[in-house]
């Protein structure tokens, strides 16, 4: 569910090492939120487990705002004019993740891949390269408030069976793009709105203390204030079911694609990468190290655990001790194998593949 780090290609337009460490440090804690979630268990009612499942939901929003603030730092020149928008540098990174996607989503590994979605924000994006700030804000905003709409009345008007069917290389053209874009896990109508919130900010001063601030304190309160709404509202109107398809509107279950949901995780999701901010300001860099590599090498981390998955641990966990066992070894594996890495070449290994073929100037 997590999507590859930019970090490679954000480094040359960032003013600063610890700009890079606190972006990535963000990066490397979705990362780590990605494995617990996608390991498991899941299902459970227990406070252990309910903290355990904490990252469900708001570690895939977080990615995407990452997202969107790389797009931003990787056209910051375009955008003042100094080069042209480099188009094919991002057609061919979107065209990377989304055959990387399909491909990925062929393992027996349980998980709904959010490469292919990813890669179709980048393409959408490219027309607000751009656009005004307010712009991008109002276009997040008809993105949580338009999309979920958008997809219940997709879902009213065929079999209401809200599966979500993950995509694959099996499908058709037609299949692959409405699942993209409305019917699929992660569809673009609804997740363009963290990932343009995240262009956003990737035009802020992301090193000011005010801003880091701003993000925990407006984060802190949008996800508490959102899941206050939802509950208040169920206590009033009743759970939502499959045979009430309009009132899932006030639902804040985790990958429900409605606002309340969409609001709630997208402010954790803030909080936490503002606390990464401030912390990489403030704190020695090599207690960040671990943290920093991992979410150097997120593409390639994201790809490996998903094999690991595959081949080693599926069908398990199904307690909450073998699924707190599984994620420390993986990510105590994937960041000793980043720490190694990043000590010997600039690059990630699968993050040298986001970066074009010299068959067109950069800019075009």
């Amino acid at each position: 569910m997590s999507p590859p780090s930019t970090s490679s290609l954000e480094q040359s337009e960032r003013p600063g090492p610890w700009r890079l460490a606190g972006l990535d440090a963000a990066r490397g804690l979705a990362v780590a939120g990605m494995i617990v979630v996608n390991v498991g268990p899941r299902g459970a009612d227990s406070l252990a487990e309910t903290l355990y499942r904490l990252p469900y939901g708001r570690a895939s929003l977080l990615f995407m705002i990452l997202g969107g603030i790389g797009f931003s730092l990787l056209t910051r020149r375009a955008r003042s004019g100094e080069t042209p928008i480099p188009v094919g540098s991002i057609l061919w990174r979107a065209l990377v993740l989304f055959v990387g996607g399909l491909l990925l989503q062929a393992l027996d590994h349980g998980v709904s891949v959010i490469l292919v979605t990813y890669a179709a924000l980048f393409i959408v994006a490219l027309p607000f390269t751009r656009a005004a700030g307010g712009v991008l804000l109002v276009l997040a905003g008809f993105s949580a408030s338009l999309g979920p709409i958008l997809w219940l009345a997709v879902q009213e008007r065929t079999d209401k069976a809200f599966d979500r069917h993950p995509l694959t290389a099996t499908d058709s053209p037609g299949e692959l793009l409405a699942g993209t874009f409305i019917t699929g896990p992660y569809p673009v109508a609804v997740w363009a709105a963290p990932f343009l919130l995240g262009m956003w900010l990737g035009r802020r001063d992301l090193s000011s203390q005010l801003l880091s601030t701003r993000l925990i304190m407006w984060g802190a309160v949008s996800a508490l204030g959102a899941r206050t709404i939802s509950i208040a509202l169920i206590a009033y109107m009743g759970e939502p079911t499959s045979h009430l398809v309009w009132q899932r509107l006030i639902s804040s279950v985790a990958h429900s694609q409605m606002p309340l949901w969409l609001v709630e995780g997208t402010g954790a999701a803030l909080f936490v990468l503002g606390l990464c901010l401030k912390i990489a300001d403030r704190c020695v860099q090599s207690w960040l190290e671990p943290l920093v590599k991992l979410g150097q090498l997120a593409f390639t981390a994201y790809v490996g655990h998903l094999l690991i998955l595959a081949l080693a641990v599926r069908p398990g966990p199904a307690t909450l001790p073998e699924g707190l066992v599984v994620s420390a070894l993986i990510l105590v594996a994937l960041i000793v194998f980043s720490l190694t890495w990043r000590r010997l070449v600039t690059r990630g290994p699968l993050e040298m593949l986001l970066r074009p073929p010299r068959l067109w100037p950069s800019g075009t």
